[in-house]
């Protein structure tokens, strides 16, 4: 389960850090609601119900211990939007961060964007551990001095001072979404990136915010006519002008912006025949695709639906090359799962850096790995009881009936308020970051 390659069996999962309070009276503004990596690595940001966005930067390695990789420390702390209310159509717009994404590094700053479910900033992250001093018409004060008073001139001069993090808006792209934005994904050219909400996708210029290009419309002229939704959208990671975006009824279609300036008519659609043998009452809600992303290597791509994860050739559009069931067992609780609204939960799946393996998350606070080349997979628990620093994560197991083994877990045991909707796996190295409602887990391979 490895970064650079290996098996389940060949990579033990350790505790590394957990953030978060303790405490289990949780507010809904410290509930985590987006978890992102940046392209090194070296900074993992988080966005909250409650608008604000947290940034982790990892420590150097110590040289005492080579073999200990850096811990996750706060780097930056903002608020990055506040509750709103649309007068118009008389809607409050919640705060939540629905996704942040980070522009590729081009200087001594990050950048990232960062959305709720109508507005996306551009956010500018700059350290600053000097100051300038000696200036002829300011007093180190601030107050202004009298130039009649001036009798010698100074050369101003920069003094070192304590580092500074400073989090800057530096655009915001707003009133084009009328309907909630569930996806932003910014193009490998750098200069654009796309932002998709239930009926609409635009495209937009970093630089530009009073105007987007509309490039998917599925708005029926009729409302009543409207038979499904866009719920997740993602550019290509090395072909600027493709994209591909997945619906609430499991299809993907693969748009190519060369063919027209509207992506209404998809160059691929990916679908695969339903089985007649598990039709049900449900099949429509736990088809419709959660999350859809790109391998690093462009050739394949990951779709996420209720209790599985598929794996697709992007140059075989009849059905997915792999298919990993997440969770099996709950197809039998469907009905009490449509009840109490956990069926229409969100999961998002991660690959890790070679693309040899992916993550997702499930009930009861566990999250399955799934290996691809040697077809193994496992289930972990984020979990306080095993966050002794270095422990190994011991797999579990959930029995669906029968004998329960000893440590084996019980399908109707399993906390359904106790989810792990949102993860990120390190681009380079073997460190997952999961969350827990409140909490942020970093795991990462034990090394010997």
């Amino acid at each position: 389960m490895a970064g650079a390659g290996g098996g389940c069996n060949d990579v033990q999962w350790c505790f590394s850090q957990v953030k978060g309070a303790i405490d289990d009276d949780v507010a809904e503004a410290d509930i985590i609601s987006t978890v992102e990596f940046n392209h090194s690595g070296e900074l993992l940001a988080t966005g909250d119900k409650g608008g604000r966005v947290v940034i982790f930067q990892q420590e150097p390695e110590s040289k005492n211990q080579p073999q200990c990789r850096g811990e996750y420390n706060v780097y930056s702390t903002f608020q990055s939007h506040e509750p709103e209310f649309d007068y118009l159509k008389s809607l409050e717009i919640e705060e939540k961060i629905n996704k942040i994404r980070w522009l590729p590094q081009k200087n001594a700053a990050q950048f990232l964007l960062s959305t709720n479910d109508k507005t996306i900033k551009l956010w500018k992250i700059s350290e600053r551990d000097k100051r300038p001093e000696g200036y002829n018409l300011k007093e180190e004060d601030g107050r202004y001095r009298d130039p009649n008073t001036v009798t010698t001139l100074r050369v101003p001069v920069f003094r070192p001072m304590d580092l500074m993090v400073e989090a800057s808006p530096r655009r915001v792209f707003a009133n084009a979404h009328t309907y909630h934005i569930n996806s932003i994904s910014v193009n490998s050219d750098c200069e654009t990136y796309l932002s998709a909400d239930d009926l609409r996708i635009n495209l937009w210029n970093l630089e530009i915010t009073d105007r987007s290009f509309n490039i998917v419309d599925i708005k029926p002229t009729n409302m009543e006519e409207l038979t499904e939704v866009i719920t997740a959208a993602e550019f290509h990671p090395n072909q600027c002008n493709t994209f591909v975006y997945s619906s609430s009824k499991g299809t993907i279609r693969l748009c190519d912006m060369r063919a027209s300036a509207l992506c209404d008519q998809h160059s691929k659609m990916f679908e695969e025949p339903e089985d007649p043998n598990n039709r049900s009452f449900f099949s429509e809600i736990i088809s419709s695709i959660s999350d859809v992303k790109f391998s690093h290597s462009g050739r394949y791509m990951m779709t996420r639906d209720y209790l599985s994860v598929k794996i697709w050739d992007l140059n075989m559009e009849t059905r997915p090359v792999e298919t990993y069931q997440v969770h099996e067992y709950l197809r039998s609780k469907l009905c009490s799962l449509y009840e109490n609204d956990c069926i229409f939960d969100k999961f998002e799946c991660c690959w890790n850096g070679n693309d040899s393996v992916v993550m997702t998350g499930s009930y009861n606070n566990f999250f399955r790995m799934f290996d691809r080349g040697y077809r193994q997979d496992v289930t972990l628990e984020a979990s306080r009881e095993n966050s002794k620093p270095r422990s190994v994560l011991k797999p579990r197991k959930v029995c669906t009936g029968g004998k329960r083994k000893k440590d084996e877990i019980s399908v109707d045991s399993l906390d359904f308020n106790k989810k792990i909707l949102h993860t990120a796996w390190h681009p380079l190295d073997n460190i997952i970051a999961v969350a827990t409602t409140n909490n942020l887990y970093i795991f990462q391979d034990k090394l010997n």
